[in-house]
């Protein structure tokens, strides 16, 4: 739990001071402005001229002044309409550019994907998106284990896996109605999705219908966040698809602030028995996506969720503590953006290296590039098999062309046919593969 901060008067006047304005910009002002911080970080920061409770009251006037409030979409009839604020400060702003560079129309995917491996990086992000999103959740698997079982295409073993294979399928769904907007039929679709076979059939894909659902602290017990009454969730939920897909000039919000706000209402209202994160991401996804940031495809966000996890949860915490002030929450998504990026780039730098391995085989008479990719993966582990089916999800082709793929590379001795049963067979590395090298 967080220390709330302390209660303070929020006075227009004391930002207009000399004082004020001379620490505008200064060192630990900068700090605070630049990463958000609440009252349990500033309290402890040190500065020449004003004490915790001085710097905390000059924090909240100086948000307070620049914010514009706004309500959030919500039915006339709520009795309990949801406030919220937020602000975009420069260095927010900043931020929020960098990303519209990199992520829309400012980056083609032709200047950081290869065409060879574009496809390549589209299956591994969707799987690492699929498997991380999971265990953030609580799924306990190893990614090898996960991105093997997405590959050949088996069967999950346990609630773990299957979580998994549920987000994968969802984040599929997802890639192919982008371009549409959502309903409370499509909300009720992700998350039957997301959550086939690990909940009662009763609660899949549809609101939740008691008020016995809160987030609660799983070390102490303590109820962290109690959700709206569950006789609104119609309302609330008509709106919030309202919300997302309109964005009127007059009152135009910037997608990924927009995205973020989304992804945290799904959190609050939490409209679900149980799925209500994963659920939330999907729709941070599929909402950004939907507005042209199509690098969101290539990032697995999820994985940098996952190790932030502690300040994924304290950015709810922070905007439902100070007054429904959202920007805690925004900044902590374009973080997360900025990090999956910078972790993308680092990615495909690693996989251009590992391009000049592939010379060799794509200098083979008669190897496609598919090909190439098989050998190079048998060079990298030779304990490693295929399948027809995993070449076929890998590379995005048809189960013949990818049986062809596979007994080509046989005829010429590269690969090795074992049969598992009557009607499939592994192949493994060949009694010939070893003369190429």
């Amino acid at each position: 739990m967080i220390e709330k901060a302390p209660e303070i008067k929020i006075d227009d006047s004391f930002i207009l001071t000399q004082l004020a304005i001379d620490l505008a910009d200064d060192e630990v002002t900068n700090k605070i402005d630049q990463d958000y911080l609440y009252w349990d970080k500033i309290k402890y920061l040190k500065h020449n001229i004003l004490n915790k409770n001085q710097l905390w009251q000059l924090t909240k006037t100086k948000r307070n002044i620049k914010f514009n409030r706004k309500s959030l979409p919500y039915s006339k009839l709520s009795e309990n309409p949801i406030i919220y604020d937020y602000g975009i400060n420069k260095f927010l702003e900043q931020k929020l550019h960098y990303l519209d560079f990199n992520f829309g129309a400012g980056l083609q995917k032709e200047q950081l994907l290869t065409d060879l491996d574009k496809q390549d990086y589209l299956n591994n992000a969707l799987m690492e998106e699929s498997i991380f999103s999971s265990m953030i959740e609580g799924a306990t698997t190893t990614r090898v284990k996960a991105k093997d079982m997405l590959r050949k295409n088996k069967k999950p073993k346990n609630k773990s896996e299957q979580m998994i294979l549920n987000n994968y399928k969802t984040i599929q769904y997802i890639s192919e109605h982008q371009d549409e907007n959502i309903s409370i039929e499509k909300l009720y679709e992700i998350h039957r999705l997301v959550t086939e076979n690990t909940l009662e059939k009763e609660d899949v894909g549809v609101f939740r219908n008691n008020n016995e659902i809160n987030v609660v602290n799983e070390l102490t017990g303590e109820i962290v966040h109690t959700p709206p009454d569950f006789e609104e969730l119609d309302d609330l939920m008509e709106s919030f698809c309202e919300f997302f897909n309109n964005n009127p000039k007059e009152d135009f919000i910037h997608p990924i602030v927009k995205g973020s706000i989304l992804h945290f209402l799904i959190g609050y209202i939490h409209p679900f028995v149980d799925g209500n994160g994963r659920t939330a991401r999907a729709i941070f996804y599929w909402y950004l996506l939907k507005n042209g940031y199509w690098l969101t495809e290539y990032l697995s966000i999820s994985r940098v969720i996952m190790k932030t996890k502690v300040q994924y949860e304290k950015a709810y915490i922070y905007t439902e503590i100070d007054d429904m002030d959202v920007t805690y929450f925004i900044h902590y998504q374009v973080k997360v953006l900025l990090r999956a990026f910078e972790e993308l780039k680092t990615y495909v730098a690693k996989k251009k290296k590992e391009q000049s391995k592939l010379l060799k085989y794509l200098k083979l008479k008669n190897i496609n590039e598919r090909q190439a990719v098989i050998l190079q993966l048998i060079e990298e582990d030779n304990d490693r098999f295929f399948t027809v089916k995993e070449i076929e999800n890998r590379f995005s082709i048809t189960n013949q062309t990818a049986r062809t793929d596979v007994e080509e590379l046989v005829k010429r001795g590269f690969l090795k046919k074992v049969a598992v049963d009557k009607k499939s067979s592994n192949y493994w590395k060949g009694d010939k593969f070893d003369s190429v090298n």
